[in-house]
């Protein structure tokens, strides 16, 4: 589904990305983790098209997409659930929802938006409740699940999520894995991008190691999770002793 070969990008001058080469077959989840600074945001944000490579190949749905737009990326079925939520603040929950099936309506009409606003309040239910509600005033696992229904309501074919359980309360963490899984199941295909690297790993298929800009170590999640320099590194050291 999506396939990246020796992708560099950054900001100017500035290189973020080294020699990138990864894939996302579908039906995955698969997973990148690694510390702040790593790339990961980037890689994301290059994949999107709101960075243009300056090397390599990217390729969705085994079509080149390093010199399209965001709109014709998003159009053709990639969608990002964006670091930090970045709800629009002073409009109701389903305003919000509304906006993220733009894509959708062109596509299929206003009949096939409004069924798949159903679907997303079927799949949060919290976010029925809160239609009429301002997104701004929701909790912080509220907006989370308002950020991942306005992207599903393109009927993506690949979700990316970028931090999903930043700042949030563990049970609320256990929650949005959940929904995470049960997309899956639904037929979706997801890159998870986490620094909860253990609840990351315990939903994947496959993860990648991203350390300053250059990927390191790569491969299924439970050997990842056996790994010694992973468990170090990201997963505590009271993994390793185990």
């Amino acid at each position: 589904m999506l396939k990246i070969r020796n992708l560099d990008a950054g900001y100017g001058k500035l290189r973020v990305l080294k020699n990138i080469s990864l894939h996302v077959d579908p039906g995955e989840i698969v997973t990148m983790i690694g510390a702040n600074g790593a790339g990961k945001t980037t890689l994301l944000h290059t994949i999107i098209g709101l960075i243009k490579p300056t090397k390599g190949e990217i390729n969705f749905l085994d079509t080149p997409c390093c010199r399209s737009s965001v709109g014709q990326i998003v159009a053709s079925g990639c969608a990002l659930v964006p670091e930090n939520r970045q709800v629009f603040a002073s409009m109701s929950v389903e305003e919000n929802l509304l906006l993220g099936g733009h894509v959708l309506q062109k596509r299929e009409g206003r009949a096939a938006v409004h069924k798949e606003l159903a679907h997303q309040y079927e799949l949060f239910p919290i976010l029925r409740e809160r239609r009429n509600q301002f997104a701004g005033t929701l909790s912080g696992g509220e907006q989370q699940m308002l950020a991942m229904g306005r992207a599903l309501m393109s009927k993506p074919r690949l979700v990316m999520m970028d931090e999903p359980s930043t700042g949030l309360a563990p049970l609320i963490v256990r929650d949005i894995f959940q929904i995470i899984l049960r997309l899956r199941e639904e037929g979706n295909t997801v890159l998870l991008i986490e620094q909860n690297a253990k609840a990351a790993l315990g939903i994947a298929d496959r993860g990648y190691v991203l350390e300053v800009g250059k990927v390191i170590v790569q491969g299924p999640s439970d050997i990842l999770l056996a790994n010694t320099d992973v468990q170090r590194a990201y997963l505590g050291r009271e993994k390793v002793t185990e």
